[in-house]
Formats: structure tokens, sequence, C-alpha cells
């Protein structure tokens, strides 16, 4: 075990030429990130957590019921055995063999079978006013944690000339706001792998679970390597986009269809922005040639830089999707009726940070997106 762990720590990999991790070691002048810090994101998952059972409860339902948003949710399918094994142990989508065959067993027509799966099937989706108590807490804990990365990055030099981001690396003190913020995003995606289980299930439970897990090991190899000025920046632009997009699915939950649109709009403009525009122009210039000129590269820059230019390319891949959606939507005159929401763009926060968040958070909304269209 000592040797695995030598072997994984190894500086020559981690850090610049010349820098060990003894010299990173915290000091009565300064601080710098431990990787033992991250320890605490556990308990403060598990906060989280919490907090979003007791929110969607007192907060975001009576919201719901305000709105009347109503709890019903869809017909029952009428009990049969022999179609409830066959839809749990089977299939869900009988093929026109299947459906001929319990219709000769059950003494049914085939249509009465095809509506017994379909309400069966329904009978599994969640309630509009979960579906809107979900998004209600996304949406404040997105407006919070945006809001609180601009108030802390307006103080910091980094944010106005980002060649601060390297001068002195890796010596720069880790202060208590960054490590709040560092501490607080980790925190939420280690809450979201819990969450995921009790969530509203979707088809890509599997991707959105690697992609949690991806989230984590970019957040925290930015923290531990102490990339973590670069890594605020990248958070904080990926961070922009997600609360207009809860914003758009509650207005649309809530029938607010003129709003759903307009808030959809500034979701998709704010985000090929963000996407197109700043991240190469401003994250991507200066973690490839400004860290270059001042710093130099090594092996975990590498990784870091192949890592954001692999987000730039699903940046590309799903600006693409939701302007082919937007498209497609005014083309069949249908933008007044159109519903972009039952689904969830994966949201996508990254930078080896930040990376997979983005592609987490912001895939899942716009594959639904596009299958609701």
């Amino acid at each position: 075990m000592a040797g695995i762990l030598a072997w994984f720590w190894n500086e020559r990999f981690w850090l610049p030429h010349n820098v060990t991790w003894a010299d990173l070691k915290n000091t009565d002048e300064a601080t710098f990130p431990q990787a033992e810090d991250l320890y605490l994101a556990f308990p403060l998952a598990f906060c989280i957590f919490m907090v979003r059972l007791i929110f969607e409860r007192f907060v975001a339902k009576p919201c719901a019921i305000a709105l009347n948003i109503q709890a019903n949710g869809p017909q029952i399918a009428p009990p049969n055995a022999i179609l409830e094994k066959v839809f749990t142990a089977i299939t869900k989508h009988p093929d026109e063999k299947r459906l001929e065959g319990l219709s000769k067993q059950l003494d049914w027509d085939v249509r009465s079978i095809q509506r017994w799966f379909r309400q069966r099937r329904n009978q599994e989706k969640p309630s509009t006013l979960t579906r809107f108590c979900e998004s209600m807490w996304r949406f404040s804990f997105y407006l919070y944690v945006f809001t609180y990365g601009v108030r802390f990055l307006k103080k910091t030099p980094w944010l106005w000339n980002t060649r601060h981001c390297w001068y002195n690396y890796p010596y720069q003190p880790l202060t208590t706001d960054l490590h709040y913020y560092y501490i607080l995003e980790l925190s939420f995606y280690w809450s979201l792998m819990f969450s995921q289980f009790t969530d509203i299930k979707r088809k890509d439970f599997g991707i959105m679970f690697l992609h949690h897990l991806v989230s984590i090991f970019l957040i925290t190899f930015s923290y531990v390597n102490n990339m973590a000025r670069v890594g605020t920046l990248v958070l904080c632009l990926h961070d922009s986009a997600d609360a207009l997009l809860e914003a758009a699915k509650m207005a649309n939950y809530a029938k607010f269809q003129k709003m759903c649109d307009l808030l959809f709009l500034m979701f998709a403009m704010v985000f090929i922005t963000t996407r197109l525009g700043i991240f190469p122009l401003w994250v991507l210039n200066t973690t490839l040639f400004e860290s270059w000129e001042i710093v130099g590269p090594y092996p975990s820059w590498w990784v870091f830089n192949l890592l954001l230019l692999l987000v730039q390319g699903l940046n590309c891949f799903w600006s693409y999707l939701i302007v082919k959606i937007a498209c497609k939507a005014v083309s069949r005159g249908k933008a007044g009726k159109w519903n972009p929401l039952h689904v969830s763009f994966s949201s996508v926060s990254i930078s080896v940070l930040s990376a997979s968040y983005m592609l987490e958070r912001h895939s899942e909304l716009l594959f639904h997106a596009y299958c609701s269209v």
C-alpha cells in the first residue's frame, strides 16, 4: 500500500519541476490546499441532501400548490398479475408477437393490452409536483452558488487578469472563501451521488452516475495540485446558465408557456456565449498559453488541458443541439407550444474541476429537450 500511495502521489506528475509536497505544507504564514481537506465534503454533502429534503417539503411544495400544480399522478393501470409479471420481469414494451400471445392468454384485444402497458409505464413517472420541487431546489442552489462565485471572484485579481492564476504558482495561499467555494461545489456533487437513487429516474442514469464520478475527480484533481484559481473561473462560468434552465422548467410545469420560452431562450444565449465565446477565449487561453509562458508544462498540466479541450468539444456539441432544437421548433411554428424541459441537460461545472460537471448537468437537459420537440 505504501508503494501504491508513493506512486500515486508522485511529485513529478502532480507538481512543476523542483517543487515537492513538503514545499506546500501549511505554515503560520500561509495555508495551501491539502488532500485531507476534501474529507469535509462528505458530512457537508449529507447536510446538503437533508436541506434539500426539508426545502422540497416545506418551501417548494407550498409554492407548487400556490401555483395550482397538483400532485395527481397518471391513471393507474388495473391490477393484472400476468401483465404485471411481464412488465416487471420481461419487457415494458412488448412486441407484436408477445401482444398477440397475451391477447389469447387473457382473452383481451391487443389494443386493451397496449393501453394497459401504456398506463403502467406512465404510472412510474413522477407527478408534475415532484418535478417542480426538484427543479426549484436545483434552481435555488445553482442561483446561490453562482451568486457566491461572482461575489467572491469580483474581489480577486485573477478575474480581471488571468495571468494572476499562474504568478507564483503553486505557492498560492488558500483563502477561506476559495476553500469554502471548492468544498461547497464538491459536496454538492457528492450529494447528487446520494440523491440520484431517489430522484426522478431517467434513461441516462448510468451515464449520469459516471459523470458525477468524473466531476468529483476533476474538482479533487484541481484542488490537490492547487489549480484552484483557474478552477474557480471555470466553475463560475459553467454555473452561469444552470439556474435559467431550471427556472424555465419551473415555468413549464406551472404552464407559464411564454415565460418558459423566454427563459429557455435566455438560457440558450447564455450557454452559447459562455461556452463558445468566453470559455475558449478566456479560460483556454490562460490554461494553454499564459500558463506555458509563466509556469511551463509538466505531466498534470497536460492532463488538465486535455480535459478542458474535451470539455470544449462537448460544449460545441451541446450548442449545436440547442440551435438545432430551437430551429426545429421555429420552423414547425410551434414555439408557443414547445415544451423543452422534460429531461435534463446534464448539467453540466468543469475545470480540471468543472469539466464533467457540465458534461453531466447539461447533456441530461438537452437530451430531454431534444426528445420532447
